[in-house]
């Protein structure tokens, strides 16, 4: 056994457990914990199979924005779990029959003769970059779907701002200017009053 089919088998290991502990944790922030952990193995198992850009964006887009963002929104949320899971019984067998029609599934397409995955070396010449290649597509032949998702979430960017802008902000403004150049006879003002007496 090679030293990458070592690794291989140690990132599947690792992202097999962490992927378990994601639907068997109790806790929602150790679930997001444990996704952020699958997520970054399965990063290293795409960087094995040569494909670095879908390892990066993983990463980047998944571990570093959207996880941290639910990672944030679960810490935030006080959710009563023992409510939550009152009604899980309830529901496990529609479940069960859901997730077995899954793995048919994906065994009919896996098992499938129509989707035979070639040799890696007939699938990327030496020399070159999938990286290159991804981005040689992406602005030539498949120009307008990028800009158009560029336009999607910038729409989605100025709607998140519009969503959660408040106004300005009622806060008194201080010159500083005005400040050094002040006296003391203009701030305090000391003045007689008379004693009342019982």
């Amino acid at each position: 056994m090679d030293f990458q089919t070592l690794v291989f088998f140690f990132l599947s290991a690792i992202l097999i457990v962490a992927s378990l502990r994601v639907i068997t944790a109790r806790n929602p922030v150790h679930a997001a914990l444990h996704l952020i952990l699958a997520f970054f193995t399965c990063g290293g198992i795409w960087s094995l199979l040569q494909a670095e850009f879908l390892a990066i964006a993983i990463i980047l887009v998944y571990v570093g924005a959207v996880m941290v963002l639910f990672l944030f929104v679960v810490m935030m949320l006080d959710i009563n779990m023992d409510r939550i899971r009152q009604g899980f019984w309830n529901y496990l067998p529609l479940g069960a029959i859901l997730g077995l029609l899954m793995v048919l599934e994906m065994g009919l397409v896996l098992g499938s003769k129509y989707f035979q995955v070639p040799a890696a070396e007939a699938l990327v010449p030496a020399g070159i970059s999938n990286t290159k290649s991804i981005g040689a597509l992406m602005f030539s032949d498949y120009v307008y779907p990028f800009e158009l998702a560029s336009i999607v979430l910038l729409v989605g960017m100025i709607a998140a701002i519009v969503l959660t802008y408040r106004g300005p902000k009622k806060t008194k403004y201080t010159n500083p200017n005005q400040q050094v150049f002040v006296k003391a006879k203009d701030r305090v003002r000391v003045l007689q009053m008379p004693v009342e007496k019982d």
